[in-house]
């Protein structure tokens, strides 16, 4: 059986990806950067092992602003979408939610949730920065 190859990019279409299989993480990040880089109050991230995230066209207008070693945030010089960030500690790409195709977005997690600026009741578990596993405290707090 074939993996499920899922396509991404940027709203102009100079940048194109390729998503093998499907994330192991699809989360809802509440961080001050997140919010601000993309100018929302919250982020539907998906994260993918780098490996399984291929520039297909456009590398060559990729722009990329570092704000932390953590995370290095890719975008498409023409047209300002925001494509993927990569964190290289984890060894993930998080390609936003809203850019992948046919893909059934279901968050399991909220993270940096004690930054948050837009209360969601959804009943999954919100960490005051990460889990654990991810390099977090760990710590949860209430809806």
């Amino acid at each position: 059986m074939a993996e499920t190859i899922r396509k991404s990019g940027c709203m102009c279409g100079a940048v194109q990806l390729e998503l093998t299989g499907e994330p192991p993480v699809m989360a809802y990040c509440h961080c001050e950067s997140c919010r601000g880089w993309l100018a929302a109050p919250l982020h539907a991230a998906t994260l993918w092992p780098a490996a399984s995230v291929r520039v297909v066209s456009g590398a060559d207008q990729l722009g990329t602003y570092q704000r932390t070693k953590a995370s290095h945030r890719k975008f498409c010089t023409r047209c300002g979408t925001a494509v993927m960030i990569d964190h290289p500690s984890l060894g993930m790409v998080d390609v936003p939610a809203g850019r992948v195709a046919v893909l059934a977005f279901r968050p399991t997690v909220h993270v940096h949730y004690a930054e948050k600026v837009l209360q969601v009741k959804d009943g999954l578990p919100k960490f005051r920065d990460f889990p654990k596993d991810f390099g977090g405290s760990g710590e949860m707090l209430p809806e």
